[in-house]
């Protein structure tokens, strides 16, 4: 019996123990039911407002990684534009030198047409005086080769000029003495 003793006071043991941990968890479910009815709205608040302030942190670092990228991209067209610009005014300022020089040479060439054609001009007018002279110098010529060959005589000159009248120097007045 004495064996017997202690496996029945086992068994009771066991049995109260499991018995305790039922009981336990029986009561511990229902003071949290208790808990979970009686629970402080605040507490509530204060877990949803950690939520949304878990939620917040992360849309903001999402929020700098995207305001990140695109003030890199920002900088980069500014770069981009910056360039450009530089590209632009370097073109403008080679488009101004050739008007420049455009304008310079149309002023040359216009300098240089009036002075051709003013040349020109000349060169037609001393032609012209040229052939007068040359006219003149034939006419004289032939006066005086028909005065040498004895053809041309002013003094039987039909109209009764006399050689005082016929001005030598005139040989087309000469001519029509002698026609």
């Amino acid at each position: 019996m004495f064996m017997e003793t202690p496996d029945t006071l086992l068994y009771v043991a066991v049995g109260a123990f499991l018995l305790g941990w039922l009981v336990a968890k029986i009561s511990s479910a229902l003071a949290r039911k208790i808990q979970a009815r009686k629970r402080d709205p605040k507490d509530d608040r204060i877990r949803n407002l950690e939520a949304e302030l878990r939620i917040a942190q992360t849309d903001s670092g999402e929020a700098k990684d995207k305001a990140e990228h695109h003030e890199t991209k920002i900088a980069q067209e500014q770069e981009r534009s910056q360039r450009s610009d530089q590209i632009i005014s370097d073109q403008q300022q080679t488009i101004a030198k050739l008007k420049a020089d455009l304008k310079d040479s149309v002023k040359k060439t216009r300098e240089l047409r009036y002075e051709l054609s003013h040349r020109a001009e000349e060169n037609v007018r001393s032609e012209v005086k040229l052939r007068e002279v040359e006219t003149e110098l034939s006419v004289a010529q032939a006066s005086t080769d028909l005065i040498a060959t004895g053809v041309l005589d002013y003094s039987v000159a039909p109209g009764g000029e006399n050689e005082s009248d016929i001005d030598e120097t005139t040989p087309s007045k000469a001519i029509k003495a002698g026609a």
